[in-house]
């Protein structure tokens, strides 16, 4: 072969071979120029604590949902302690209430006083005997507190309802018969009473009895007809009053 072909061709090669590897050398810039622009590394760069970041903020935002759980529910149960102590309190005024009531209905039923005590009296030695039964009247009036007593008809009205203790006393000579009745209303309740003797010169009688009366209830003593007593200050005798309120 020619020497001046020879190295014509050398030439040729090199300038290929130059070529190829320049092309090459420039296709791997040029795929690293696009696996990493710049721009997107310094944003790749980036992205790795922005991660980091929103995972703390999504933690802590879970601690605060948790929390704002809990707060609810610690809010709820303070609603219903409060609507506890709500009920607790209307139930303590109410039973406040209840006492002062009853307070009140004691100190009342304390300030109703109710006492008497009464004789025949009026100048009267003897009253009787009548030919029919009659209702006494005991003009000496004793002690009257409440004036539920009368002493112009001898009937006392109960003012309040309660329980009322009543006594009646008679003095009487024997030669006639002594009988007297304590009444409520038209009932008879008890009597006391003796019979006519000719060997007693004195008769003495009497009685008691514990009633439940409503407020106007009428509690009166009758002497029988053919009886009689002594009918001074001092001898026969109505007494009642109020032991309790109902």
């Amino acid at each position: 072969m020619n020497f001046n072909v020879l190295m014509t061709v050398l030439l040729f090669s090199d300038l290929i071979l130059a070529q190829d590897v320049s092309n090459a050398a420039e296709a791997e810039i040029s795929i690293e120029t696009q696996s990493c622009n710049p721009d997107m590394c310094d944003l790749l760069r980036e992205f790795g604590p922005m991660t980091e970041k929103l995972r703390a903020v999504e933690t802590r935002l879970k601690d605060s949902e948790t929390r704002m759980k809990d707060s609810d529910t610690r809010l709820k149960d303070s609603e219903t302690r409060l609507k506890d102590s709500e009920t607790r309190l209307r139930d303590s005024e109410t039973r406040l209430r209840d006492s002062e009531t009853q307070i009140l209905e004691l100190r009342s039923k304390e300030s109703t006083k109710v006492i008497f005590s009464a004789a025949t009296g009026g100048g009267l030695n003897n009253i009787g005997p009548f030919n029919t039964s009659t209702t006494l009247i005991y003009r000496t009036v004793i002690s009257n507190i409440g004036n539920a007593y009368s002493p112009s008809t001898g009937i006392f009205v109960a003012p309040v309802a309660g329980v009322y203790y009543f006594t009646f006393f008679y003095h009487a000579g024997g030669t006639n018969q002594a009988n007297l009745n304590l009444y409520k209303d038209n009932k008879l309740i008890v009597w006391t009473g003796d019979v006519k003797s000719t060997s007693d010169q004195t008769d003495n009688g009497g009685n008691a009895v514990f009633l439940q009366l409503q407020p106007g209830d009428q509690v009166y003593v009758r002497m029988d007809a053919n009886s009689w007593v002594w009918g001074t200050d001092t001898h026969t005798t109505f007494s009642g009053f109020l032991v309790t309120q109902m």
